[in-house]
Order: structure tokens, then C-alpha cells, then sequence
């Protein structure tokens, strides 16, 4: 009889978990789009990289940015993604990107830290362009 009542309650919290881990990125592609979401994917892996100093795998060949000090990169979090477009970007008109996205939050251990990172498509998935601080 016990046992009867625990599956149901099992079932709803094995419900509410899948939802509560997968609504993160079904709430971001509803806003953003998919592509606006993998921008935001990426730059969560990218936060937890840097922050560990191991952002070189994610940066495009040419990459010329400083990802600075990893403490930095603590406390912050993906923002809004959009499109870029060199021919109305004040601060980095030369740039062969093809998303930018801010970043949000103060880093915890790091007076300064980085504002905004630029992506470029590449053939398996973004490369960061550059970090702008």
C-alpha cells in the first residue's frame, strides 16, 4: 500500500527535476532562438573555462584578446546574445565576428572584469573573436 503512494510522489519529483535542468536552455531558445541559446551555451562553458584558465581551447586561431586574470571571470554570467555586425559596431568595426554577447554580474574576486565576448562561426560550433574589458 505504501508503495503505491511513493511512485506517484516519485514520478512528480522525478518530473520537477527534468524540467527544472531542462527549462534553462528550452527558456533561452524560446527567447533567443536556437542559435541565440547555443551563443549562450558556449559562453557558459566559456565563463567556467576562463574561470579555471582553460578558455585556449574555445578561442578562434587568431584570437589577439587577453582573457586576463581567471579570477575575473568568477561571479559572472551569459547575457543577451545578438547578432554583430561590423558595420555598426563603434568599438570593434574590423572584426570578423558573427555574435557578440554581453556579460552580467561583477566578478567576485576581480575589480575588473570583462564586459562583452565576440564569437565566430566556425565549422564545429563558436570561437571567440575577441573579449572586450
Amino acid at each position: 500500500m505504501k508503495t503505491r503512494k511513493l511512485l506517484p510522489v516519485a514520478g512528480v519529483i522525478i518530473a520537477v527535476i527534468a524540467v527544472a535542468t531542462l527549462s534553462g536552455r528550452w527558456l533561452d531558445t524560446a527567447i533567443w532562438g536556437a542559435d541565440g541559446a547555443r551563443v549562450i551555451d558556449t559562453t557558459k562553458q566559456l565563463i567556467r573555462a576562463a574561470a579555471s584558465g582553460d578558455q585556449d581551447a574555445l578561442a578562434c586561431e587568431d584570437f589577439a584578446g587577453d582573457f586576463g586574470d581567471p579570477k575575473a571571470w568568477n561571479g559572472l554570467s551569459a547575457g543577451e546574445p545578438e547578432k554583430f555586425d561590423a558595420a555598426t559596431s563603434l568599438d570593434r568595426p574590423s572584426l570578423d565576428a558573427s555574435w557578440s554577447i554581453n556579460l552580467e554580474g561583477s566578478s567576485e574576486t576581480s575589480d575588473v572584469s570583462p564586459s562583452f565576448v565576440f564569437y565566430r562561426e566556425v565549422e564545429d560550433g563558436l570561437c571567440v573573436a575577441d573579449v572586450r574589458w
